[in-house]
């Protein structure tokens, strides 16, 4: 029997991930890739009698992939709060999904898991923007709020890590990255004992220092648009600094857009934190589209259809 563990590489797959495999360690193969980089399933080979764990990466998007391990054999537990339309019905599959605008992969599996590793679990919904959960789940089981501040950075450097359009834009490899984790029970060892902590910190901000200096291409009190230029910087910063935006101003929608070296655009959008919803069926308007309510993106918008997204965007959130 082979085990493959399939994950998104931000800090929300990884944080479940780590959860899982401190609870039932398993040897296993890895599959992971860049945040984007969502299509998994694709990469897996399982035959019957293998045995596949999916961590944050929507259903609807490897539907296709997921169906195929299923008739192959393999059985499939699947953890993920993206949209996931219709759930196939096999005796082999079991789900953990739900896509309420609250809910992330860690916290689910934090649940599943009873709390037994929750100190990720809280690094993870940092990580995901979700600072109210995670501040609830820390003080449900005793973090104190220093410790708290120290896994709301890690949750912060581990989602910037996963950012970019290649491997080559990132800090670390997000596989080598959970191997950097997986020796540690608590995070905050990881923090004391690992200078992936510091290179990760270091590049954070200097990355967020650029980001911030880009100004609004448009702005008003309902929603906001950012231009980012083709830089691994830009590519690197632009999920958190969405997020950073989108807790400095709750009531205002936010979307940066990446400008790539194909002339391509790869677009963030944060819907209100005051009102979580209507990013992902924005984003989902458009080909490359997906996500959730709260928080979704495009991964390659021709620039032909760029007046076509801002409208829609503008419409989306403007009234």
């Amino acid at each position: 029997m082979t085990q493959y563990d399939v994950f998104n590489g931000d800090a929300d797959g990884i944080c479940a991930l780590q959860q899982l495999r401190l609870k039932k360690p398993l040897d296993s193969i890895l599959i992971t890739g860049v945040k984007r980089d969502i299509k998994l399933l694709a990469r897996v080979e399982a035959q019957k009698g293998d045995r596949v764990t999916v961590l944050d990466i929507s259903l609807d998007k490897n539907r296709d992939e997921l169906l195929r391990l299923l008739t192959q054999g393999a059985k499939v537990e699947y953890f993920d709060h993206h949209f996931a339309g219709d759930i196939p019905q096999h005796d082999a599959l079991e789900t953990h999904i739900d896509t309420a605008s609250t809910a992330c992969t860690s916290l689910l599996v934090n649940n599943y898991l009873q709390n037994s590793h929750s100190a990720w679990a809280v690094t993870g919904a940092y990580g995901d923007n979700l600072y109210e959960c995670a501040d609830r789940l820390a003080r449900e089981t005793g973090v104190c709020v220093e410790e708290s501040e120290a896994l709301k950075e890690l949750g912060t450097y581990l989602n910037y890590n996963g950012y970019g359009s290649t491997l080559e834009d990132l800090y670390f490899a997000p596989d080598e990255l959970y191997r950097r984790l997986k020796p540690y029970a608590s995070p905050l060892d990881f923090i004391a004992d690992d200078e992936a902590f510091v290179i990760l910190k270091n590049g954070y901000a200097e990355d967020m220092a650029q980001g911030r200096g880009v100004k609004p291409e448009i702005q008003t009190d309902r929603y906001s648009l950012v231009l980012l230029p083709d830089a691994p910087w830009a590519r690197r910063v632009s999920g958190v600094l969405a997020n950073e935006m989108a807790r400095s101003a709750p009531d205002r929608a936010h979307a940066l857009v990446n400008t790539m070296a194909d002339g391509s655009l790869r677009v963030s959008v944060r819907a209100p934190l005051n009102n979580r919803r209507g990013a992902d069926v924005l984003c989902m308007a458009f080909s490359t589209g997906g996500g959730r309510q709260a928080a979704a993106g495009i991964n390659n918008l021709p620039q032909t259809q760029y007046d076509a997204f801002v409208e829609k965007f503008s419409a989306a959130f403007g009234g």
